[in-house]
């Protein structure tokens, strides 16, 4: 899962100037025209502006494009429609008035997240899958959509839900909400916009005018997705799920009480606001105003610049500086001798306080980083800060052993797990689109090129992470033009 004053950015080394123009926009409230500004941006040296996307394992390893390809579909195939104990996280459930109905389900803890769903639909519409992704989009307007007048997060999408629908969180993510709107975007510039939930940019509009212009809203727990729906009731234990049954065996083991911490279910008030900090032009870590911060792993520099070119004209400004803020974040937050950055920063990169109150760690949020700002090298190439921080993180994981490095780690280097996962591999791989290319950055392709795809109680966010960095390093995660450019 997972806040205006004036503010200058200043923009380090290659990372480009935004010069605004004035143009006109209706007011809502009084039908009067105002000005507001849209950017003029630098398109960059990357991918976005010459149109070739690398192929990292055709280029390096000499695999060629009909096997990179394969190896996708075959992934697609197992993740959406292979075994449903072993292999699937797709599941279809049935339809609606607006169609078939289907949920991205995290198997270990039994619960569909807006960030595996958002996730879905993204390949969903890389891959040219229009059924899988309207039945993902459907699912999650019916029942993730917060509705109640009552919620404070309201018009946000709840982080988490049982598999029937029900709420285990009305609070929201905004990693789902921003992958969200950018497949929503995608899917726009694919297929064209249909009716209702399917005006696919209408939907991404809305998402993204949301997460800026939320209203703080106060309200008391327990709070309901919908208007008259049953109130959710969370077990002080946490929700059941093998990884709970792990942790409690360990208890027992350990001779230590279950469960470990006791959820205090009293009702208590809780005020939501934006999911954006306009004076850092940030992505806030959630919307609720009592946690400030960010978290590295939220930043899509790489989607903001597209979203300073197609969201609302009003909306543009902010995510043309939001982009240079996060390039900026990258390398203020990770450690200057491994790279590894944690799971939670304040707004100047400093780690944040974790829930055990001690400095937040590298662990499984930050996995994403490395790839995020990769891809953002890949697609627009505007800060050469990122190759060296790609080869920094890579040179760590490599010393620590391909085969065997920890997927969480102290800033410093120390493990903190005794688990080596496949999703943080394939993140650490996709490093290779802005990393030097050489003996480091080619073992990683190799090692990941070699790794089965993940199976079993692990296989969701593993999985996702999978396909997401095969598909960056093969070239077949792309920007999807609008039929006509947007102006």
């Amino acid at each position: 899962m997972l806040r205006l004053k004036t503010l200058v950015v200043t923009m380090a080394l290659a990372t480009s100037l935004v010069v605004v123009t004035p143009v006109l926009a209706a007011d809502a409230t009084t039908n009067t025209k105002q000005t507001v500004t849209a950017p003029r941006l630098d398109d960059g040296a990357g991918a976005y502006k010459t149109g070739h996307y690398a192929n990292l394992f055709v280029e390096r390893l000499n695999k060629t494009p009909a096997e990179t390809h394969e190896r996708i579909e075959q992934a697609f195939q197992k993740f959406f429609h292979g075994d449903g104990q072993e292999e699937r996280v797709y599941f279809e459930t049935g339809a609606n008035e607006n169609g078939p109905l289907a949920y991205i389900t995290d198997w270990a803890n039994n619960d569909a997240r807006s960030e595996g769903m958002s996730y879905g639909m993204m390949i969903a519409v890389q891959l040219g899958k229009k059924r899988e992704f309207d039945a993902i989009w459907n699912w999650s307007k019916t029942y993730m959509l917060n509705t109640d007048p009552a919620n404070p997060s309201r018009g946000y999408f709840a982080w988490s839900m049982n598999t029937d629908g029900t709420p285990r969180s009305t609070s929201a993510a905004p990693d789902g909400e921003m992958y969200y709107a950018m497949a929503l975007y995608f899917a726009a510039n694919r297929w064209g916009n249909g009716k209702g939930i399917y005006n696919y940019k209408n939907e991404a509009d809305i998402i993204l005018k949301g997460m800026r212009h939320h209203g703080i809203l106060t309200g008391t727990t327990p709070f309901r997705v919908h208007a008259g729906a049953p109130i959710p009731v969370e077990p002080s234990g946490g929700w059941p799920s093998p990884n709970n049954r792990a942790d409690q065996a360990k208890a027992v083991k350990e001779g230590k009480p279950w469960p470990l911490f006791k959820r205090n279910n009293a009702p208590r008030q809780v005020s939501v606001g934006p999911m954006v900090d306009e004076e850092h032009a940030m992505i806030r870590f959630v919307p609720e105003t009592n946690l400030p911060g960010t978290d590295p792993s939220y930043h899509l520099p790489a989607f903001y610049e597209l979203w300073a070119r197609w969201a609302p004209k009003e909306e543009r400004e902010f995510w043309a500086r939001a982009a240079a803020a996060s390039r900026d974040l990258f390398h203020k937050a990770a450690h200057p001798e491994t790279g590894l950055s944690p799971d939670r920063t304040d707004y100047d990169g400093t780690p944040s306080m974790g829930w055990d109150g001690k400095p937040s760690i590298y662990a499984y949020d930050s996995w994403r980083t490395i790839s995020n700002m990769a891809v953002d090298y890949s697609w627009f190439k505007k800060d050469p800060r990122q190759t060296e921080l790609s080869d920094r993180y890579q040179k760590f994981l490599f010393k620590q052993g391909l085969s065997s490095f920890a997927d969480k780690y102290s800033l410093d280097g120390k493990p903190a797990s005794d688990r080596h996962s496949v999703g943080m591999l394939a993140a650490a791989a996709a490093g290779g689109l802005a990393a030097t290319p050489g003996e480091v950055s080619d073992a990683f392709l190799k090692e990941f090129w070699d790794t089965p795809m993940p199976v079993g109680e692990q296989r969701y966010f593993d999985g996702m992470l999978y396909i997401f960095n095969m598909m960056h390093l093969s070239g077949e995660f792309r920007v999807i033009e609008p039929r006509a450019k947007v102006k």
